[in-house]
């Protein structure tokens, strides 16, 4: 059978706050992502408004499109 030991109550305290600090950099971590993605839709549907025709470009030729027409400024 394992052998199992039982915790001392600082390391029982060191685990939890270990655990809450990755906890709390897992939200911070999907918080930047989900303001990461709010800002990509955003940016999109502003292209889409002014450049309504990229609907239907593959995301290749739009790649294109947009380095031949930002060379130029």
């Amino acid at each position: 059978m394992a052998d199992k030991r039982i915790m001392t109550p600082e390391e029982k305290a060191l685990l939890q706050a270990r655990h809450r600090q990755e906890e709390a950099e897992a939200r911070n971590r999907k918080k930047e992502r989900d303001a990461r993605t709010h800002r990509l839709v955003q940016e999109g549907a502003i292209l889409e408004s002014i450049v309504p025709h990229i609907k239907e470009m593959d995301l290749d030729s739009l790649k294109r499109e947009l380095m031949i027409r930002l060379r130029g400024m």
